[in-house]
């Protein structure tokens, strides 16, 4: 049998357990979007029951055979299907001690910490998640401890899951260096700065409102509309089932309009890069191979680096003020900018400013690499996040429903947090070598981010799922994650905006 005959025989197989893939995200986007809470038990049950079914077609041994052989010889692949074999195998051999009875108790506990996190989160009651998260951090020490790899410890290999070739050395060395710069600027904001307007920021502004100017910034950002879905849920999130089908959600405060734009233009970068890699990754099982971070990386250079640029509130105002009516009518295009970009201690990541954004993300990090590599235990946790936000931030948590329970990623593993901070650093980078090519925010005031995109797309989205993330951003600029462009960008930018020089 050939190579390709051998690949025909195994993108079958992909192609059944792409249709439970899907079938599973369908039903996880309905448990976080639309399904009563008395139902959510039954979708979790649901979705162990195809999970397993999905298990065991990815680890029949028919599809164990193939996908060996194909990484030992992959003789006759193209490039593409040679990268989709290699990141196949390695999940494979990730899992492949895994029982088809241990798989399905793992989903099960990760269904079932979905909605203990949601009440635990309504009741402000750390304690009503703890046993969940207990179950999750036993789960994550028992999948690593099956595997062939030694990863030196625990969450080195949950990093590798997210960040091919990342580890707690480098993350701790990239994490120091951005400390050493942000604190002492954050600091300085709030000792010297000058004062910025902000109260319309809390002024009411209705939902239906806010949807119009959502769907207005996804067309804006180029997004075909005709294959996106826009949907609200408790924490924003978006996921795709193919190029054609792309669902993005965002959460909205009629007391806290700009919240629903950024995260609008947030999940809508994730968004671009699901409806825009090569047609011949997808046909070849090798979409959305990237890293987190490099996903993270287009999310928060739409967000913050266009978002919240001069350039695209200019351009945006008129838009703004004429779906807003007369309710913000007395706000000048200045005063939101500024507004937009007000730097200050908070408590809650997802409502962060762009300046200490990363210092939530630090605080998470340090936290569940403790607890995967049992350094400290489950109950550990709520006194641990109280004491580093005042550490590192300055603020007293409330409770822990805007403290430990803020965030629904340690519903389902460890080692994503890192990438945000990670995607901040790329993408100031990453904009360092797009300028080089053309006037970027020249083009953002006009309203044309096409421009953006078409660049993202031939030399960012082109590459993405073929590299791991050190090749992929010296492919791009010509180096590997340097992160002084970033804290360079944060300097210059908030040195003007607060009038420091």
């Amino acid at each position: 049998m050939s190579n390709q005959e051998k690949l025909t025989k195994l993108f079958d197989i992909l192609n059944e357990a792409k249709a439970y893939r899907r079938s599973i995200g369908k039903l996880e986007f309905d448990l976080q979007c639309c399904a009563p809470s008395d139902g959510m038990e039954q979708a979790g049950e649901d979705m162990a029951v195809l999970g397993k079914k999905l298990f065991e077609l990815t680890h029949s041994e028919e599809y164990a055979k193939l996908i060996s052989e194909l990484y030992e010889n992959p003789e006759g692949l193209t490039p593409v299907q040679k990268r989709a074999v290699e990141c196949l195998f390695d999940r494979f051999e990730k899992t492949k001690n895994i029982s088809p009875e241990l798989s399905f108790e793992i989903e099960s506990a990760v269904n079932k910490a979905y909605g203990k996190w949601l009440s635990a989160k309504e009741a402000k009651d750390f304690s009503l998640f703890k046993g969940s998260l207990a179950d999750i951090v036993k789960y994550t020490r028992k999948t690593v401890e099956l595997q062939d790899r030694d990863y030196g410890t625990f969450y080195n290999a949950c990093l590798d899951d997210y960040e091919k070739g990342g580890n707690e050395s480098q993350l701790d060395g990239f994490f120091t260096a951005l400390k050493a710069r942000i604190v002492p600027l954050l600091a300085k904001i709030v000792r010297e700065g000058k004062t910025i307007r902000e109260d319309f920021l809390t002024r009411k502004c209705a939902i239906s409102k806010q949807e119009e100017f959502s769907r207005y910034l996804l067309e804006l950002q180029g997004m075909k509309m005709s294959a996106t879905v826009l949907m609200a849920t408790e924490h924003p999130f978006t996921t795709n089932f193919g190029p054609q089908d792309v669902r993005v959600t965002t959460h909205y405060y009629e007391d806290n309009f700009i919240s629903n734009i950024f995260s609008t233009l947030h999940e809508g970068g994730h968004a671009l890069f699901m409806q825009n890699e090569p047609d011949e990754f997808y046909k070849n099982h090798n979409s959305d191979n990237m890293s987190n971070a490099m996903h993270e990386c287009i999310s928060r250079f739409y967000e913050n680096i266009i978002g919240r640029s001069p350039e695209f509130i200019s351009f945006v105002y008129p838009k703004l003020m004429e779906i807003m009516g007369d309710d913000f009518n007395d706000v000048s295009e200045t005063e939101l900018y500024e507004a937009v970009n007000i730097a200050k201690p908070s408590l809650i990541r997802t409502e962060a400013d762009e300046l200490s954004y990363s210092l939530h993300v630090l605080i998470r990090y340090e936290i569940e690499k403790a607890l995967v590599n049992g350094e400290i235990k489950v109950e550990d946790v709520p006194k641990l996040w109280n004491n580093k936000y005042k550490e590192y931030l300055g603020v007293e948590v409330p409770d822990d429903a805007q403290g430990c329970l803020q965030d629904v990623h340690w519903t389902s593993g460890f080692g994503y947090f890192p990438s945000y901070a990670l995607g901040n650093a790329y993408g100031a980078q990453i904009l360092i070598s797009m300028e080089k090519d053309f006037d970027v925010f020249a083009e953002v005031k006009k309203g044309n981010l096409k421009a953006v995109l078409d660049w993202l797309k031939e030399n960012v989205f082109s590459i993405a799922s073929m590299l791991n993330p050190d090749e992929w951003i010296k492919e791009i600029t010509g180096e590997s994650l340097n992160p002084d462009y970033y804290l360079d960008y944060l300097e210059k930018k908030y040195t003007k905006i607060y009038n420091l020089d």
